[in-house]
């Protein structure tokens, strides 16, 4: 049986430490970091971490919004979503995932662009 993405990721302590990373990296980010003026972090990051370990096939539930409706109003630009996935990137690699996971991540975070982009 193959390893999910959850597991080869090295599961729930390592996405809630790279979902950590990314909070901190959109809030240093000077493109998007005034999204997160008014948020609470441990909410942001327990969210995402929740996000991640479903969506990568762990057993964690997700209880936040879908991402359409979490992003609706928004207006998120391109720039802004391209911003998003540059501090993806940069949060897997402080925490030294491995190329082809990256990759893997990158196919899904695009695949929510639709759900994101200008709503």
């Amino acid at each position: 049986m193959t390893a999910t993405l959850y597991q080869r990721i090295g599961g729930y302590s390592s996405i809630q430490q790279i979902a950590t990373c990314l909070f901190e990296n959109h809030t240093a980010n000077p493109i998007v970091k005034n999204r997160y003026i008014n948020s609470d972090p441990d909410k942001v990051i327990r969210l995402v971490t929740e996000f991640m370990c479903n969506g990568f096939g762990g057993p964690e539930l997700y209880t936040g919004k879908d991402m359409i409706s979490a992003h609706k109003g928004m207006n998120i630009s391109e720039e802004e979503f391209n911003a998003v996935v540059d501090d993806v990137i940069a949060a897997l690699e402080e925490n030294s995932i491995e190329q082809s996971i990256k990759d893997e991540i990158l196919v899904i975070l695009w695949s929510l662009r639709r759900e994101v982009i200008k709503l």
